[in-house]
C-alpha cells in the first residue's frame, strides 16, 4: 500500500512521556493535524490502555476517509502491566476491541506491535491475514522486527509496512532492514524520528522529566551517557541554522532522504511543533549538509544503548550493540 511520506505518531497524547495533555488538548492537536492534511495517524492497543484509540476515534468522527488509519496489537496493558501476546485468538480479540474504540469498521494498517517469541511469527501473521480477508484490516505491518522475521512473515502473507525505530541516533535499520524493505516494496515507517525529542532540542535536562517519563530509564538519557550526548547539541543547532531550518526539521529531512519508502511518524503534544514537523516534508536541504548531519549524529558519536536490558529483550530488530 502507498503510505504518505509523513504521518503523526499519536502515542505521546496518551502514553509514555509523563503526564499527557488533556483530552480536549489532544483532540485539538489531532484536528489540527487533519486540517493540515496529515495523511496518517498511528495509534495502538497499548497506548494509554486503549485511551489513545478512543481519542483518535473521536477526532476521526465524520473524517474517517481523510487519513490512513494505523493501529497495533500483540502488546497491551493487562491490569496495568505490559504484556506481549501474539496468539491468534488474542490478535482477533484485540482487533475487534480496537475497531470498537476507534469507532470504525476497518483499520487500514494493523501492525504486530512486538513479536511474541513464544508464538511462531507465521501464526500471528496468519491470524492477521484472516482479518484482512474478513475486511477488518486492510494490510499487515510488523514492528521492531528483524530482516529474518520479516522474511518468515512474508512466506505467510504480504507485509505492507515495517515500523522500527529509525533516526540519526538509532541506525538499526541500516543493518539490513532499510534495504530489505526497499527491495520488497515495503514501507519503512520510522518511529521516534526526532530521537525522543533529543534532535528537536527538547530535552535540556533529563532529570527534569516527569517521574513516569520512559526516557528516565533509557540509557542515552542517564547521567553516565547524557553529558556526552548533550555535548553534540551545539554543533547540531549550528548545522540546522546553516540549513535554514529547525533542528527537528533537519532530523526529519535527513530521514526523508534515506529513500522514498521511508515514512517518519513524529509525535508531539504541541500544535506549533506539529506544523513545524509537517513543514519538514517540503524542505530542500543540500545533500552535502545532510551527509554532515549523518556524521555528526551517528552510532559512533552517540553514547549509550537504545534500550535498557529489559526492554531490549522484547525487541527483535537488529541491534547495533550486537553488531559492534
Amino acid at each position: 500500500m502507498n503510505l504518505p511520506r509523513m504521518g503523526l505518531g499519536c502515542m505521546s497524547l496518551s502514553h509514555a512521556y509523563g503526564t499527557p495533555p488533556s483530552e480536549e488538548d489532544g483532540l485539538r492537536l489531532l484536528r489540527a493535524a487533519l486540517d493540515g492534511g496529515i495523511g496518517m495517524l498511528d495509534t495502538a492497543t497499548l497506548y494509554g490502555g486503549g485511551r489513545n484509540e478512543e481519542l483518535v476515534g473521536r477526532a476521526l468522527s465524520g473524517r474517517r476517509d481523510e487519513v490512513v488509519l494505523a493501529s497495533k496489537g500483540g502488546m497491551a496493558l493487562i491490569d496495568g502491566v505490559k504484556r506481549i501476546d501474539g496468539r491468534p485468538e488474542t490478535l482477533r480479540a484485540q482487533v475487534d476491541a480496537s475497531l470498537g474504540r476507534l469507532g470504525v469498521e476497518h483499520i487500514d494498517l494493523y501492525y504486530l506491535h512486538r513479536w511474541d517469541r513464544s508464538v511462531p511469527i507465521g501464526e500471528s501473521v496468519g491470524a492477521l491475514a484472516e482479518l484482512v480477508a474478513a475486511g477488518k484490516i486492510g494490510a499487515i505491518g510488523l514492528s521492531e522486527v528483524s530482516v529474518a522475521r520479516l522474511r518468515e512473515a512474508l512466506a505467510v502473507a504480504p507485509i505492507a509496512a515495517v515500523q522500527n525505530e529509525y533516526s540519526l541516533w538509532s541506525r538499526n535499520p541500516e543493518l539490513g532492514m532499510l534495504d530489505a524493505t526497499r527491495d520488497a516494496g515495503i514501507a519503512l515507517v520510522a518511529f521516534s524520528p526526532i530521537a525522543r525529542g533529543f534532535l528537536g532540542d527538547a530535552v535540556r535536562d533529563p532529570q527534569e522529566l516527569d517521574a513516569n517519563d520512559i526516557r528516565r530509564s533509557m540509557p542515552r538519557f542517564l547521567p553516565e551517557h547524557w553529558p556526552a550526548n548533550a555535548a553534540l547539541l551545539p554543533a547540531w543547532r549550528a548545522l540546522a541554522a546553516e540549513a535554514g531550518c529547525t533542528p527537528a526539521q533537519l532530523a526529519l529531512a535527513w530521514l526523508l532522504s534515506r529513500g522514498p519508502h521511508v515514512a517518519p511518524i513524529p509525535g508531539t503534544t504541541r500544535i506549533d511543533h506539529l506544523h513545524e514537523n509537517q513543514a519538514a516534508a517540503e524542505l530542500v536541504v543540500d545533500p552535502a549538509l545532510l551527509a554532515r548531519a549523518g556524521v555528526l549524529i551517528d552510532t559512533a558519536t552517540v553514547s549509550g544503548a537504545r534500550y535498557a536490558p529489559g526492554p531490549a529483550a522484547e525487541v527483535d530488530a537488529e541491534s547495533l550493540e550486537d553488531a559492534a
